[in-house]
C-alpha cells in the first residue's frame, strides 16, 4: 500500500482538499507549480480574486476553476465573514455523531442494570452530569436495545 503524500494529507485534514483537480482549467493552475489544483482554499481565493480584481465574469470563472456558481457565492460569503480561513470546508459544531466509548457504554449499562426504571434521557443526563460526556438520549436507547435490554423512553 502506497503512503499518501504529506501535502495531500495536510490539505485533507485542514478541510482544503479539492477532490476533483481534473475539473480545474485555470491557466494559473496549469502553468505554475505554485498554484495547486488540489488546494481548494487557494482555488477559491484565486477565483474570488479574479472576479474582484480582474473583473472576470463569475460564469466563466466557475467553469475554469471547477466549481458551481452556488459554490462561488458560498465562497464569497465565507471569505467576507471569515477571511481566507473561511474558505476551508467544515461546519461549526461537532463534526459528526458522538459515539460512546466502551468505558462510558459500560457505565451506562451498569447504571441501567442498577436502576432499570431510568429512561434513556435520564441516563444521558446522568452521564453528562457525572461523567462529563454528552450524548443524545437515542444513543443510550440504542445502546440498551443493542445489549438486549428493554428501552425505557
Amino acid at each position: 500500500m502506497s503512503k499518501r503524500h504529506p501535502k495531500r494529507q495536510f490539505l485533507e485534514q485542514a478541510g482544503a482538499l479539492h477532490r476533483h483537480p481534473e475539473r480545474v482549467h485555470a491557466v494559473l493552475f496549469e502553468q505554475h507549480r505554485f498554484f495547486d489544483p488540489l488546494d481548494k482554499v487557494q482555488l477559491k481565493y484565486e477565483m474570488l480574486r479574479a472576479h474582484a480584481v480582474d473583473g472576470r465574469r463569475v460564469v466563466s470563472l466557475v467553469e475554469e476553476f471547477g466549481f458551481s456558481r452556488e459554490s462561488y457565492y458560498t465562497a464569497l460569503v465565507a471569505f467576507e465573514t471569515g477571511g481566507v480561513p473561511g474558505l476551508a470546508d467544515g461546519k461549526s459544531g461537532r463534526p459528526g455523531p458522538l459515539k460512546l466509548t466502551d468505558e462510558f457504554a459500560r457505565w451506562a449499562l451498569e447504571l441501567h442494570r442498577r436502576k432499570p426504571e431510568l429512561s434513556g434521557r435520564e441516563i444521558a443526563e446522568r452521564l453528562a452530569h457525572e461523567q462529563g460526556v454528552e450524548v443524545h438520549r437515542r444513543t443510550i436507547e440504542r445502546l440498551l436495545l443493542g445489549a438486549g435490554r428493554k428501552k425505557n423512553a
